[in-house]
């Protein structure tokens, strides 16, 4: 049987090789390679991760070898990769010219910032309100409706309509931003509005756009946690995008995304910025002023009624 050859995507996101199996198994165990590194052999139509081939890879592994592996030397320029001599014959065993990736417009192998905690509540804030707001646009007009009806002698705002009128409430204030974020984060700008405000953006491990379904699944997630747990969930939200290595909330952990900077897996990483930014710092101010007022106005309407009576 003929030995599969293969090639790798190395850290500048360049095409290496060809490798036999033991070979790419060796430069695995020397950690010059990562299971998320991108590789592809005869038969495979597109890069593939390498993790996806650990069971035939296995076979190949001769880690007694490994120590004494020969570091394998970069070409010093293009002309030395096969591949890129423009008279070069096309053959049917060299690798897919297509990006190593399967969107072309993402760049790996640069540095990426991660969103921390700051900015994604900054974006959290200006995302609520104007989800807040397109529900208001439904829920207003709904309830003035409602009481008019009652004015005239229906019974929407009976027992059994009243009910019914929040349970519609309730489900238009999780609808909506279901499918805001949804439509948002899977859209050109993998972002919503809060997030395009702040300069981050929304992507899978790997720096691809994520799916319409994937960013449906991720809010969805986010709102379960959060319902299940009572809060806590958001509460541990926070910690992990603090701490965690690559700032991930539950629910991106749940549905392998990332909340990076918007130059992230571009070809202009160094305009990546991991300060706050003017945009952040000011919502930052207003959103946590007026949560500020908000706790006071509830505690203010537990102790006045309290020292009064």
């Amino acid at each position: 049987m003929t030995m599969s050859m293969w090639y790798y995507a190395d850290a500048d996101h360049a095409r290496q090789g060809p490798v036999d199996a033991a070979e790419l198994v060796r430069l695995r165990l020397q950690g010059r390679l990562a299971w998320e590194t991108l590789v592809w052999r005869e038969g495979m139509t597109d890069w593939q991760p390498m993790r996806d081939f650990a069971a035939e890879l296995a076979q190949a592994d001769d880690r007694g070898a490994a120590a004494e592996a020969p570091a394998v030397a970069a070409p010093q320029d293009e002309s030395d990769i096969p591949w890129a001599a423009a008279d070069t014959p096309a053959s049917p065993y060299a690798p897919p010219i297509a990006p190593v990736s399967a969107d072309p417009s993402v760049v790996a192998g640069g540095e990426v910032v991660h969103a921390g905690f700051w900015k994604r509540f900054a974006a959290m804030v200006i995302d609520g309100l104007v989800t807040a707001a397109a529900s208001w646009v439904i829920q207003i007009p709904l309830f003035v409706l409602a009481g008019a009806a009652g004015a005239m002698g229906g019974d929407l705002l009976s027992t059994g309509g009243s009910v019914g009128l929040v349970l519609l409430s309730y489900a238009i204030g999780i609808v909506i931003p279901l499918f805001y974020f949804a439509w948002m984060h899977s859209s050109a700008s993998q972002a919503s509005l809060g997030k395009l405000a702040v300069g981050i953006k929304v992507t899978r491990g790997s720096g691809e756009r994520i799916s319409f379904w994937r960013a449906f699944g991720r809010y969805a997630a986010y709102f379960l946690t959060v319902l299940f747990s009572f809060g806590i969930g958001a509460v541990v939200s926070a910690f992990t995008t603090a701490l965690s290595e690559r700032r991930q909330a539950l629910h991106d952990m749940i549905c392998d995304t990332l909340v990076v900077d918007k130059w992230a897996f571009t070809d202009r990483p160094d305009l990546q910025r991991r300060e706050l930014g003017v945009v952040t710092w000011v919502v930052l101010v207003v959103g946590l002023g007026l949560l500020g007022l908000a706790v006071l106005g509830i505690v203010a309407a537990i102790a006045i009624p309290a020292m009064t009576g």
